[in-house]
């Protein structure tokens, strides 16, 4: 794994080689944020079988992915399709038949990863920076379409966040409609809290909200009291889930780029 460290943090990102036994066609191979510990407090980030076991499907920390919009001609008979960040892989069998190779640049305070995809009518350049600044880490996305082909992009980041002491979960910037849900409700203080505690399984929801502005999230956190989640941009598709041992939200964006066009993002998780 590569690290970066201050005072405050630790942030520990995947090695895309060194690890590669912990991807799978889900989760971007690049800018992998695996954990995020407080240098007096600990691990801050979970999972959904975290601190058990690990496996690909379902990651851990802030795993983000662009799995949804594989690029493959519309015409072919094959299951193969090139996933921005992953490589080739076998769609239906759910399997990376070539992963793609990374160009890693690291400094004090952030870590650049860099790959290049070519398959069929595409070609596409990823650019990956994660950036420890004080309690924040900043997690950047950039991608330029070099190919003839329109690059289809959906893609969300996934934080798995431990579950916080009490039932309140999320606060947001935008307007949501009223939840009335069997894992979820919406609060009259305005945060969205659980139903039902202690939960026996997984609870997903998608809100129905505004997106009249770039998203702001407040997030409750049983160590540091709340964690600040600040996107760059409006979510497109925005659902909720959680388990007994983590709650994540996956605020999606979805564009096309077209030939010639670059496309960036970033979020920062203020801890």
């Amino acid at each position: 794994m590569y690290t970066l460290a201050n005072d405050a943090l630790e942030v520990s990102i995947l090695d895309p080689v060194a690890d590669q036994s912990r991807f799978g066609p889900r989760y971007c191979t690049g800018g992998y944020i695996f954990q995020v510990a407080d240098q007096k407090l600990g691990d801050l980030l979970s999972g959904p079988t975290y601190p058990d076991n690990f496996n690909w499907f379902d990651g851990q920390g802030i795993p983000d992915a662009f799995h949804l919009s594989p690029l493959r001609d519309p015409a072919a008979t094959d299951t193969i399709g090139m996933i921005l960040g992953i490589g080739l892989c076998d769609l239906k069998a759910r399997e990376v038949t070539e992963y793609c190779t990374w160009e890693v640049a690291q400094q004090d305070n952030s870590i650049t990863m860099r790959t290049a995809h070519t398959y069929q009518n595409f070609s596409v350049e990823l650019e990956r920076t994660v950036t420890l600044s004080g309690r924040t880490v900043r997690s950047f996305t950039r991608v330029w379409n070099h190919g003839q082909a329109t690059v289809p992009m959906r893609w969300y980041p996934h934080p798995f966040y431990p579950q916080p002491t009490g039932d309140e979960l999320i606060k947001l910037n935008i307007p949501i409609e009223p939840i009335e849900d069997e894992g979820y409700r919406l609060g009259d203080n305005g945060f969205i809290t659980r139903k039902g505690w202690p939960w026996e399984k997984g609870y997903y929801l998608s809100l129905n909200h505004t997106p009249t502005t770039n998203l702001v999230v407040l997030q409750k956190h049983p160590k540091v009291g709340l964690v600040a989640g600040t996107c760059s941009y409006a979510p497109d598709y925005f659902p909720i889930w959680g388990n007994p041992r983590t709650f994540s939200w996956e605020p999606y964006l979805e564009h096309s780029i077209g030939h010639g066009q670059e496309f960036s993002w970033w979020i920062d998780y203020e801890f």
